[in-house]
C-alpha cells in the first residue's frame, strides 16, 4: 500500500541535505517552520484541512519520511482518524480505529509523554510503515488536561531528532492541540446552537412546532408554492369549551388533554406531510403542502372523528360528554396580490363559522 503527500518528505527531495546545514541555519529553519505551522493552523476551513496543511508544511520542509497526526476518540480508547504526509509502503496490521494498546503511538498516549526512538529496529512496539525509516519521534497532542492524539514523525536518519528538532515538534504539537481544541469547541457550539434553534421552534408543553416555527414555515411554503404554482391548504383547530374543561377538571388535566390532541394532530398530519403546530392556547394549525380545499376538508373531518374516538371526558361541555374540536379550513393558490396571512384569515373565518354553527364540526372558507 502506497500513500503519499504532495511531495516526498525525505532529505533527498530538499535542495541540500539537512546535515549539510550549519547549526544556526538549522535553528533558523526550525523557527521559520514553527511560524509557518502557526499560519497554516489558521488557514483551513475544516479541522481536516488544518491538520493536512500542518503535516504538509512539516513534510515539505524537513527530512521526514512520514509526518502524521493521529486523533483519539473522546474515551481515549482508540485512534479514530489520521492525516499524513509522506510514503507508507508497507501493509499495516490494522485499519482505523486502532486500540491505544497498539504500537508506539499507543505507548505515547498511555504514558502521556513524548517518545523518542533512535533505532526503530530495536523497539518492540514500533510498527513499520516505511522500510527506510530509522528513527521516530512522537508527541502527545495535549490541550490542558485533554489528550487529543499524537503527532508522529519518522525519519530515514538515525540522528535527525536532536534536542532542538524535538523542541520544535513539541511546540508544533501544542499548536495542533490548540487547533483541535478550537475546532471541537466550535463544533460543540454549533451543535448547541442547533439544539437551541430546535427548542426555540418547539412548543414546550406539547413538543410539536410552536407559533414562531409556523409563521416562518407559512411564509416559506407560500413562496415555494407560488414558484411551483401549487395550492396550499390550512386547518385551524380549536378545542371546544376548553376553559370549562380546565375549570372543572383542573389545569393539569387540561395540559394532558392538549398533549394528547397535539399527538393526534401530529399523527394525522404526518400522513400528508403537514406541518403541525400549536397556534396558541387551545388552538392547533396544520399546514398542508400541495393540498386543495377538498383535501383539507377530508383531513379535517377525519381528525374530528379521531378526536371523538379518544373519548376524553368533558363533564361541562354543552356539545358532547367528551372533548370535541371545531376546524376551519382554507386553501389558496398563492399569488403576488395577497400575503400568506390571507390563508390564516380565511381559516379563522371558517373556524368562527364552525363555532357559531354549534361546534364539533368542520367549515370551509372558499
Amino acid at each position: 500500500m502506497t500513500q503519499t503527500g504532495e511531495n516526498g518528505g525525505d532529505a533527498a527531495n530538499h535542495p541540500f541535505l539537512w546535515s549539510e546545514r550549519a547549526a544556526p541555519a538549522r535553528r533558523a529553519m526550525l523557527t521559520e517552520i514553527l511560524a509557518q505551522v502557526s499560519m497554516e493552523a489558521l488557514q483551513g476551513d475544516t479541522l481536516d484541512a488544518v491538520l493536512q496543511r500542518i503535516v504538509d508544511c512539516v513534510g515539505r520542509s524537513l527530512p521526514v519520511a512520514i509526518a502524521s497526526i493521529i486523533l483519539l476518540n473522546d474515551a481515549r480508547t482508540h485512534f479514530i482518524q489520521e492525516v499524513w504526509f509522506g510514503t507508507i509502503d508497507l501493509e499495516l496490521p490494522a485499519e482505523l480505529p486502532w486500540p491505544v494498546e497498539l504500537g508506539v503511538a499507543g505507548r505515547c498516549v498511555q504514558s502521556g509523554v513524548a517518545v523518542l526512538i533512535s533505532d526503530v529496529d530495536a523497539d518492540p512496539d514500533y510498527i513499520p510503515g516505511n522500510r527506510a525509516v530509522r528513527s521516530e519521534y512522537l508527541v502527545p497532542i495535549l490541550h490542558r488536561a485533554r489528550l487529543h492524539g499524537v503527532l508522529n514523525l519518522e525519519s530515514t536518519s538515525a540522528d535527525f531528532f536532536t534536542p532542538d528538532v524535538c523542541a520544535t515538534f513539541d511546540a508544533i504539537a501544542a499548536q495542533i492541540a490548540g487547533a483541535v481544541h478550537l475546532a471541537r469547541v466550535v463544533a460543540e457550539l454549533e451543535l448547541a446552537n442547533r439544539k437551541l434553534e430546535r427548542l426555540s421552534m418547539s412548543d414546550g408543553l406539547t413538543g410539536i412546532a410552536n407559533r414562531r416555527c409556523f409563521d416562518r414555515q407559512l411564509e416559506e411554503q407560500w413562496q415555494r408554492h407560488l414558484r411551483e404554482d401549487q395550492s396550499l391548504a390550512l386547518l385551524l383547530v380549536d378545542v371546544d369549551c376548553f376553559k370549562a374543561l380546565n375549570d372543572v377538571r383542573g389545569h393539569v388535566f387540561g395540559d394532558e388533554c392538549l398533549r394528547a390532541l397535539a399527538g393526534l394532530c401530529a399523527e394525522v398530519g404526518d400522513s400528508v406531510h403537514a406541518l403541525v403546530a400549536r397556534y396558541g392556547g387551545e388552538e392547533f394549525v396544520l399546514l398542508l403542502p400541495g393540498a386543495g380545499l377538498q383535501d383539507g376538508q377530508r383531513l379535517a373531518e377525519h381528525l374530528c372523528r379521531r378526536v371523538g374516538q379518544l373519548a376524553i371526558a368533558h363533564p361541562d361541555s354543552p356539545v358532547a360528554a367528551y372533548v370535541t374540536i371545531s376546524i376551519g379550513v382554507s386553501a389558496a393558490q398563492p399569488d403576488d396580490r395577497r400575503s400568506s396571512w390571507s390563508l390564516v384569515v380565511a381559516a379563522d373565518h371558517a373556524l368562527y363559522a364552525a363555532k357559531a354553527a354549534g361546534r364539533n364540526r368542520v367549515m370551509v372558507q372558499v
